[in-house]
């Protein structure tokens, strides 16, 4: 591999003068020595983590569709209107044995392994440095012997390289413990059930002079392989791996063109990293942010599954992934894509509604089933193709899932631009969420006022009775009223005039409900206590129907925060502070913003950079102090730096919305706003310095001009009052002076 390792060098030296810079890779001495530590390599569809287990460099290798798809057992004997009235006669028992208690008894369906390739280090020496270079994704090991080992996941094929060199090569692939003497698996769905549970049958290994193949019979039929090649030539190996379900695992010979796949690979992450970048003057929150959109390039693809809990990194200790490695849209999904909308990633995001679409038919077949009426929503946690997997069913079965994804198409076609995707995807999708979203409300005799049958609000009371409530919740009410307002915007930029107007169209829905002027959790709910989800606060940060331009709404939104803040943060996870980071971002209070980041990035991310669930520092700010694995508060971090430094709100575009007053030096470069736009700033001595408007297509833009770190010169551009209107042509970047 000379020349594609040449030719890496050289792509260093370029990513070196752009973003990201070498302070950002992941540098340690020695190879992390736990699984979810280890240097994180993916390419959206195929995933290796590298580490030292034993005596062993090992790669856990994955692939985000191996599934076992298996139908929950039962799940479909439960409904909506047998929940509901289990509810009202106070009998939740029989609920949570249908809904809840399979996805404890039963380990599929569910993520499951790939295998392992374990080298033996024998001779090499001690490890002297491991570094992962996130501006091209290839991971380095030296050793003391002078042995060096250099891998990469390839951006575009389905294909893992590495070499080895100056030292002897011998390999041998793991299977996953899916047979054992053990039968094990008491631990729960967040420590990981064990793998024997599946009942799978014993897999192959099938070794030739220069490769290894590993087939594993699943569920039904089903199965996967595992292929590892390699040749030597004078003294240096080169090898490469790939993973295939259902059909035999094939190496293509094209994909062993060293140095025309090194190329495109290298090109690949040097057009991603052009697409966007920032500048903090706090090197730990810097450094973060770019290692999560390293992550973020790493897993998101539009041809792939969506971003699930843990992605292309399948846990490697013997057992399930943390609750099962699937896919939750009552948060985890959703915040996995919020940064790559802003990042100006849209390739990328368009992955999660090119699933949605697809899994449509599913979607429309469970709501039929559950709820009983015609239209679309999606359960709030699925398998590979949509299937319902239950657990908790106040969210599991939500009434309302499909309302917040709806979001993802709506941000989708605003961030883009895309005409034709408003039309074929968005809109349509839209339409059928409409359709259910009519049928499954009910309207109070009373007062004529609408009402789902039972309403909830993840994850209060977790999955008591108690979590239940007989009027909506702020969660379900705020998606509802976001869901019309925006449906009625789309619906007339597709040129569509039968959807009303959004004011006719909530005129029946309750206003949002306030305890002394703050959100509650639902009518005579207040919040009581410190909670990890911040489910009743959806109306201020991410569908943001409050805004705090408006005075009545800042109330609400002051006075909201205020409470979240004195409840403390005793019970809440890593991704609480990230989405409390862009909460506290649309009231334009910085240091508060930036304290919440900074409690993320210190306390609740391992040494590779990936997020988990409890406070790492024995509890300094939060009661949890497990560590499972997920990935949506990496990327909700991220989405927090970009809510700092760039804002769309009621059409305008806000500069630097929420900084610290003590940041003298900050920028960005390409950001995208909602409108679509590309916007480049920058910060000098805590003022601003520049402003440059770009655009992939002709379009009128809105700036406020007066913004927290100095005012913008309007130039030939029209104003009113403290807005600035700007006509963009395509490929014509506008520059506006600075005050």
């Amino acid at each position: 591999m000379k020349q594609l390792f040449t030719g890496m060098l050289l792509a260093v030296a370029f990513c070196a003068a752009a973003q990201p810079k070498p302070e950002h890779n992941l540098r340690q001495t020695d190879l992390p020595r736990k699984w979810d530590e280890a240097m994180p390599l993916g390419n959206g569809m195929i995933g290796a983590l590298i580490w030292q287990k034993s005596d062993k460099l090992r790669f856990s290798l994955d692939r985000v569709d191996l599934w076992d798809d298996r139908p929950m057992a039962n799940i479909d004997k439960l409904t909506f209107k047998y929940v509901t009235e289990q509810v009202h006669k106070k009998d939740y028992a029989p609920v949570q044995q249908l809904g809840d208690v399979p996805y404890e008894a039963n380990a599929a369906p569910t993520k499951i392994p790939g295998a392992s390739l374990e080298l033996d280090m024998k001779g090499w020496g001690n490890p002297v440095s491991s570094v992962l270079d996130i501006s091209n994704g290839v991971h380095e090991a030296r050793f003391a012997s002078g042995a060096v080992f250099r891998t990469y996941v390839h951006a575009g094929q389905d294909v893992g390289v590495f070499s080895l060199e100056g030292a002897v090569f011998s390999p041998e692939l793991i299977a996953p413990s899916y047979v054992s003497e053990s039968k094990g698996g008491e631990a729960t769905s967040v420590d990981g059930q064990s793998l024997v549970r599946l009942g799978y049958g014993k897999g192959t290994v099938t070794k030739g002079a220069n490769a290894i193949r590993y087939r594993q019979p699943t569920y039904e039929g089903h199965f996967y392989e595992v292929l590892v090649e390699w040749t030597v030539k004078n003294g240096k190996t080169t090898g490469w791996w790939t993973i295939t379900p259902d059909r035999p695992a094939v190496i293509p010979a094209a994909s062993k063109n060293e140095a025309k796949n090194w190329k495109s690979h290298a090109a690949w992450w040097a057009a991603f990293w052009k697409r966007s970048s920032i500048q903090l003057p706090e090197p730990l929150l810097e450094k973060q942010y770019y290692l999560d959109m390293y992550k973020f390039g790493s897993v998101a693809r539009a041809h792939t599954p969506p971003i699930s809990l843990q992605a292309v990194w399948t846990a490697d200790n013997g057992h399930l992934p943390p609750w099962k490695g699937d896919f939750h849209h009552d948060l985890n999904t959703q915040l996995s894509y919020w940064p790559g909308y802003t990042a100006n990633h849209t390739d990328l995001t368009e992955g999660f509604t090119n699933w949605l679409w697809n899994t449509r038919a599913e979607n429309e077949r469970y709501t039929k089933q559950y709820f009983g009426v015609e239209g679309l929503n999606v359960p709030g946690v699925t398998t590979l193709t949509g299937k319902p997997m239950g657990g908790w069913i106040q969210y599991s079965f939500s009434p309302t899932v499909a309302a917040w994804l709806a979001q993802h198409f709506y941000w989708q076609w605003k961030f883009s631009g895309d005409e034709k995707f408003l039309r074929e995807r968005c809109k349509p999708w839209f339409d059928r969420v409409a359709v259910y979203l009519k049928n499954v409300r009910v309207k109070d005799p009373a007062t004529g006022v609408y009402k789902l049958p039972l309403s909830s609000s993840p994850e209060y009371h977790d999955n008591s009775i108690d979590a239940w409530f007989t009027d909506y919740s702020n969660y379900d009410l705020a998606l509802i009223r976001f869901f019309f307002t925006a449906y009625a915007e789309v619906a007339a930029a597709a040129g569509d005039g039968s959807v009303p107007p959004a004011a006719d169209a909530l005129k029946n829905y309750p206003e949002l409900f306030s305890v002394d002027g703050r959100l509650a959790i639902a009518p005579g709910h207040p919040q009581l206590s410190s909670h990890r989800h911040h489910s009743n606060l959806m109306a201020i940060y991410p569908v943001k129907i409050l805004s705090y331009d408006r005075p009545d709404d800042r109330r609400v939104i002051d006075s909201s925060l205020a409470w979240m803040s004195r409840k403390g943060t005793r019970a809440w996870v890593g991704y609480s502070f990230a989405w409390a980071a862009c909460l506290y971002a649309q009231t334009g209070n910085g240091d508060s913003t930036v304290s919440y980041l900074r409690k993320f990035a210190s306390n609740f991310v391992l040494s590779n950079s990936f997020h988990v669930n409890g406070d790492q520092k024995g509890g300094q700010y939060s009661g949890f102090t497990y560590r499972p694995f997920t990935l949506e508060g990496n990327f909700a971090y991220a989405q927090g730096v970009h809510e700092m430094l760039l804002q769309t709100r009621d059409g305008v575009v806000l500069l630097f919305p929420a900084t610290p007053k003590d940041w003298k030096a900050a920028g960005f470069q390409q950001l995208r706003s909602e409108s679509g736009c590309l916007v480049s700033a920058s910060l000098e001595g805590g003022k601003l310095k520049s402003v440059t408007f770009a655009s992939d297509k002709n379009q009128t833009v809105k700036v406020k001009r007066n913004t927290p770190v100095g005012n913008i010169a309007p130039g030939k551009s029209a104003v009113d009052g403290d807005v600035i209107t700007v006509e963009l042509k395509k490929g014509r970047p506008v520059t506006l002076l600075v005050d």
